[in-house]
Order: structure tokens, then C-alpha cells, then sequence
């Protein structure tokens, strides 16, 4: 619940910055911003993603937008393949200077720290829940009944049992739990160290209420620049076609490569139904539609 406050919070502060910054990009850099702080939030629960294909994805979105509404406010038919071209070039233009590379390198520590804490975190409390409904033993059961209501038996309903005889009942009692005294110490140091990591620093409210401040900086650049990355752009007609063509065909042999594996997948479907538990595979016997016979 921290984390997503903290990020709400970070993500809010930075489509602010458009809204009073940038008015002519604030609607359509809505959706780069939102898609950069989930982003994030599925880097932190532990997704397979990087902290760098998130921050560069959000700027290659981020550079039309700049391109057209501030840079050239004059533009008002980018096509969406030129846009397309303009996402792809973006990393060797590089209209946004060592501010991007910057925002990743601030971003990477504290996240890859969250990121550890709050897969710490679930694992802690999966153990807790595993151990919290630990099933008793029936010794147990008749040791703890012993101890707490044999007095009764002699109208003793006040007495308490004694410390070493209770603490001699509970240590075998949970003598299964108490195994992992050593890992859950570990655990517990592991935690610290990912904590002072995160407080230190590699501080996470610092890092992301500053993605504002990296993004304007990031901007202000471009701005700065305008004319260079306008006759650089022009430059881009021919190989923004070569380009797209090329993407277009790597994507389609991907699609075909992919298509190549599932080429027996019709013939092969009663293996692969037969493969699962619809068989008795570990018995001896089985059922051939009359009889139980042997395999």
C-alpha cells in the first residue's frame, strides 16, 4: 500500500508538470506517463521488465509529442508512421540529451531495492501463512489438553501451568517450526539491509517524486535545441521508410518462426490431451472402456 500511495502520488506530481508547463503535449502525454508508472509499479512487484526499457519507452513516446507541440507547434499532420518513425529514432537523435540515461541511472538503485523488499515481503508473509495453520500432532494436542485442563480434574480451575512445563509443551509442539529460527533470522537481516538500503541514498520517495524535475529537465533540452533536431528530422523521410519496412518484415518473421512450432499442434492434440492427469500413468492397472486391466 506504500508503494502504490508513493507511486500515485510521483505519477500525479508528474502529469502536473504538463498540465502547467506543457498545456499544448498535457493531453496526449497522459497515457506515456501512466504507461511509465505501471511500469514501474510491475517492475517493483517483481514483473520481467527493466527500470531502462521503461524509462527509454516512455521518453520514444514521450519525443513526438515534443516534436510537434512544442518544437514545431505549426505541425498539425504527423502521420501516425512518421510518429512511428520519430519513437524509433529517438535513442540516436538523443533530443533529450544525458537526461534520460540520468533519470535511469536515479531510478535503477532505489527501484531494484523496492523491488527486493517487496518480494521479501510477499515471501515473509507466505511463510507466516504457511505456518500460522501448521496442523498439530496428536501428541501435541494430548500434551496441550494435559496441560491445561488436567488440573480442573482436582477443581484447580484458576491454576496456571508453570513456565519450564509450559515452555517444555510448546518447544515440542512446534519443534517443526522452530526449524527455521536460522532462515528467519536471515530473512529479518535481509529486510534490514534492503530498508537502509531504500532510506539511505537510494531513497524511493526521492527518486520518484524526482522523475518530475528529470522530465522537465529532459524537455527544456529538446527546447533548447529545436533547430538542430528540426534539420535532423529532415533528414530522417528516406530512412524512417527503410526503417519501418524493416520492422515490419523482423516482426513478421518472429510471427513466422513462432507459427513454425505449433506446426504439428492439430495432429499432435490427442498426445498432448493424453499427456496430462486424464490418464493413470503412475498405476499399474487402468481402464480400457470394459475392465480394469493391467497396463
Amino acid at each position: 500500500e506504500a508503494f502504490e500511495s508513493l507511486l500515485r502520488f510521483a505519477e500525479n506530481r508528474t502529469s502536473s508538470l504538463f498540465e502547467t508547463a506543457y498545456r499544448p503535449m498535457a493531453k496526449e502525454a497522459a497515457e506515456p506517463v501512466k504507461e511509465l508508472f505501471t511500469d514501474i509499479s510491475l517492475y517493483i512487484l517483481g514483473a520481467e521488465t527493466t527500470v531502462e526499457s521503461a524509462v527509454l519507452r516512455f521518453f520514444d513516446s514521450l519525443f513526438p509529442l515534443v516534436y510537434s507541440r512544442l518544437i514545431n507547434p505549426g505541425i498539425t499532420d504527423l502521420s501516425e508512421d512518421y510518429t512511428e518513425c520519430l519513437r524509433l529514432t529517438r535513442q540516436d537523435i538523443n533530443p533529450f540529451g544525458r537526461y534520460s540515461k540520468n533519470m535511469v541511472t536515479e531510478l535503477s538503485k532505489s527501484l531494484w531495492a523496492s523491488r527486493m523488499l517487496s518480494q521479501a515481503l510477499s515471501l515473509g508473509i507466505e511463510v507466516i501463512n504457511t505456518t500460522e495453520h501448521a496442523a498439530l500432532t496428536k501428541e501435541c494436542s494430548k500434551a496441550l489438553v494435559k496441560m491445561q485442563y488436567c488440573p480442573h480434574c482436582q477443581g484447580l480451575t484458576l491454576i496456571r501451568p508453570c513456565v519450564g512445563y509450559c515452555l517444555n509443551v510448546m518447544r515440542g509442539c512446534l519443534a517443526s517450526v522452530s526449524e527455521l529460527d536460522a532462515q528467519w533470522r536471515e530473512y529479518i537481516s535481509t529486510l534490514e539491509y534492503l530498508t537502509n538500503e531504500m532510506a539511505a541514498s537510494h531513497d524511493l520517495e526521492i527518486a520518484l517524486t524526482g522523475i518530475r524535475n528529470s522530465v522537465n529537465e529532459a524537455i527544456l533540452h529538446a527546447q533548447l535545441n529545436g533547430p538542430q533536431l528540426s534539420a535532423t528530422v529532415r533528414g530522417l523521410n528516406h530512412r524512417c521508410t527503410v526503417l519501418l519496412l524493416n520492422v515490419f518484415f523482423l516482426r513478421y518473421r518472429e510471427f513466422i518462426n513462432y507459427m513454425k512450432r505449433s506446426r504439428t499442434f492439430y495432429a499432435s492434440i490427442a498426445e498432448r490431451l493424453c499427456d496430462g492427469d486424464l490418464v493413470m500413468r503412475d498405476s499399474s492397472t487402468c481402464w480400457n472402456g470394459e475392465d480394469v486391466v493391467e497396463r
